[in-house]
């Protein structure tokens, strides 16, 4: 049993994992809702960067719309967030032994 190989591939690893999460911290995903009248931007690990809303949509009778097409411009980023991280990481672990369902980063 190589110890020392096994340490080097660690390292290798952690290396590669913290490089592919400054990755996704960087790309950018934008959801939308209402046929594109509300956009929102998120980063790959899913922080809100920007909310965008058509002014069409300013108006005090259409608070309750407008809230839930935030919400569904939000969810929408998020959902392509998770992909864009779980592409990455599936490419990241790609040949490793890992157990099925376990997931990196722990």
């Amino acid at each position: 049993m190589d110890f020392m190989g096994m340490m080097k591939k660690a390292q290798a690893m952690q290396a590669k994992l913290q490089e592919t999460q400054d990755e996704l911290q960087r790309v950018e995903v934008q959801g939308e809702s209402g046929g594109g009248m509300v956009r929102a931007t998120m980063s790959g690990k899913g922080d809100l960067k920007s909310l965008a809303i058509d002014p069409s949509l300013l108006t005090p009778s259409d608070k309750e719309m407008l809230e839930d097409l935030i919400v569904a411009a939000c969810a929408d980023a998020k959902g392509k967030a998770e992909q864009a991280a779980a592409e990455k990481m599936q490419a990241l672990t790609a040949g490793l032994p890992l157990p099925p369902g376990m997931k990196l980063p722990f």
